[in-house]
């Protein structure tokens, strides 16, 4: 019996404490339960403003949603020109500034602070653009919506023609096509007034794409494309009904506005441009540019900096030049190895267009068995190789348009080839990794893959998407794919190229330089015929700064992988550094260099 009573209180005291230690855990935990149904909450609200973001942007601007993978507006085409459209986004931008910043940040996970963290430099960059009228300065030979749709017409670009509903959608975006043209003419109009015109020289080498979009039949015209090329599975009926509506609103509408628009061009637009060439000749336009800077590079270098890394780097490669050039067989001076190269004959060994793209499918198999040993991450989304549309051959550059997050497309790696027997193979290696894997590609692609907010899938800076491109050029030494003199050559050459455009872009725009100058210090410094060095320099006039963010991102991933290889040591693993630069997508430069810190310091 008193055993027993003893063991009861032993029960009752093990039971006492129990209950004591329960509350005192309960105490412990009511608080942590309490702090995270708050940090839900304020992810939560970052979510819904991060999308609000992003559907607010993918409607103001369509076409740039759909070349992104978002393809849910592929009926319309956004009227981005419309001064009144201009005010209610920067509205929307100061809101959800202001929105985001009553959101406490510290009660987010990491990879939310980071989408924070995106999302305010993203709404503050926008926001800088508000005291620039872009919207005077509507189209370029880069850049011009008809062109734009005028290559969607073979349905292998960004727009879908695979459905009955896919061709309605294009459809409409032809019918608002007229609309747009007369809005970008208003414009322009009105930019001849301000003083905000584009330089005669760029608006020359556009006029001929917006004359060859006018026919004389509405059957000849490029938009009409689709019409030839339905879909088997189609029924008769949608078909005859399909090719009257396509046909009707090119003869009404769409070819008249065309019309209106090279007419205009030529004899009221061109005698009204401006014989200068940088972007600081305009109405407050250095400040202009220097918002330009600073959103395609992420960083708050000056135009004087930028200037200086690009000569350090031109003088770096001509260094690599000297030593290459004679195990090609050159002995000259290091500046004249690319003209040089250029006029060897066993460095074109192509006769027609698909011997090219047969050369990079070769090239693409290779990748596919040397890859795996430099990614642990890599996309799942397949990579197709295609020829340029014959529209915009003579102004396209080798280029990637991203899969459709739907799956309705892969990635593609579009080769440009207007004559296949002056197609240099020298560069093909470097460029492919550049475009093609594991540059656009892996980055674009993984994007997709990854459950991150639609504004970070889709969106994303110039310096950390094409820095990344070139950096990946950098990997075809790892790989042994430079073991060639010309495929070492060929790396360089795109290097210079981009090291020259820190020169040309800045001295145009920011120092003064004329257009006359940019064609003449690339000629001499790339070797390139005067029509290649024209077009490169008009490209630079048209967008201003764009063509910074290559070798300055480039320059911020080398500087951090060197950073981590001296610090980890035995430790660093190349594809876990890849990993840690792309598993997040696309970043501002200082966010990837914290992240970079806070990696090498957790494995330090």
């Amino acid at each position: 019996m008193k055993h027993t009573i003893k063991l009861g209180a032993l029960a009752i005291a093990a039971a006492l404490a129990c209950a004591s230690a329960s509350a005192d855990i309960a105490a412990a935990a009511a608080p942590a339960a309490a702090k995270s149904i708050a940090s839900s909450e304020t992810a939560k609200k970052l979510g819904a403003l991060a999308n609000e973001y992003w559907d607010a942007e993918a409607r103001f601007d369509p076409v740039m949603a759909g070349e992104a993978g978002d393809n849910r507006f592929a009926d319309q085409i956004g009227m981005t020109i419309s001064a009144a459209e201009r005010a209610k986004q920067f509205a929307l931008y100061r809101d959800y500034l202001k929105r985001l910043h009553e959101i406490a940040r510290e009660q987010l996970s990491a990879r939310d602070q980071t989408s924070y963290d995106i999302l305010d430099y993203e709404l503050k960059s926008a926001l800088r653009f508000e005291a620039f009228p872009e919207h005077l300065l509507p189209l370029n030979q880069m850049d011009a919506m008809p062109v734009t749709l005028a290559n969607y017409a073979s349905g292998q670009g960004a727009q879908p023609l695979n459905t009955v509903r896919d061709y309605k959608a294009y459809l409409n975006r032809l019918q608002q096509l007229g609309p747009w043209i007369d809005l970008a003419i208003a414009d322009m109009r009105e930019g001849i007034k301000a003083g905000i015109v584009q330089p005669r020289a760029i608006m020359q080498s556009a006029l001929p794409q917006f004359k060859q979009l006018v026919s004389k039949t509405p059957e000849t015209n490029i938009f009409y494309t689709p019409v030839k090329n339905f879909p088997k599975s189609f029924s008769d009926a949608d078909k005859r009904a399909l090719a009257e509506a396509y046909r009707a609103t090119i003869e009404k509408t769409l070819n008249p506005a065309l019309a209106r628009l090279a007419t205009f061009v030529e004899k009221d637009y061109l005698p009204h441009c401006r014989a200068s060439t940088g972007w600081s000749a305009l109405p407050n336009g250095m400040n202009w540019y220097l918002a330009r800077v600073q959103s395609q590079t992420t960083t708050d270098l000056t135009p004087e900096q930028i200037h200086q890394i690009g000569l350090k780097e031109v003088a770096r490669i001509q260094g690599e030049y000297a030593r290459i050039g004679p195990k090609m067989g050159y002995h000259g001076p290091a500046s004249g190895l690319p003209a040089w190269v250029s006029q060897q004959a066993r460095y074109k060994p192509f006769k027609t267009d698909k011997e090219v793209i047969a050369a990079y499918r070769k090239l693409d198999e290779t990748l596919r068995q040397k890859l795996p040993a430099l990614f642990s991450l890599r996309p799942k989304t397949p990579l197709d190789l295609r020829l340029e549309p014959e529209l915009s051959r003579a102004t396209a550059s080798d280029h990637y348009t991203p899969p459709a997050a739907d799956g309705t497309r892969p990635g593609v790696f579009w080769s440009v080839v207007n004559d296949a027997k002056e197609y240099g193979k020298p560069g093909m290696v470097t460029l492919f990794l550049h475009e093609g894997q594991p540059g656009h590609h892996f980055h674009i692609a993984l994007m997709q893959e990854m459950n991150l907010p639609n504004f970070r899938k889709f969106g994303g800076n110039n310096a950390f998407t094409e820095g990344w491109a070139l950096y990946a050029e950098t990997l075809g030494t790892e790989m042994k794919l430079y073991d060639a003199p010309e495929d070492w050559f060929g790396h360089l050459n795109d290097e210079m190229l981009r090291a020259v455009r820190l020169v040309v872009d800045t001295g145009m725009h920011a120092k003064g330089w004329t257009r006359e100058q940019s064609i003449k210090y690339m000629r001499e410094t790339l070797g390139y015929p005067e029509s290649v060095a024209r077009s490169e320099t008009e490209r630079y006039m048209a967008w201003p700064g764009q063509a910074l963010g290559y070798k300055i991102g480039a320059l911020k991933i080398q500087a951090l992988r060197a950073k981590a290889e001296k610090a980890l040591g035995p430790k660093f693993s190349l594809p876990k550094f890849h990993e840690v630069v792309l598993d997040e997508g696309t970043l501002p430069l200082s966010l990837l260099e914290a992240k970079v810190d806070r990696w090498i310091a957790a494995n330090k």
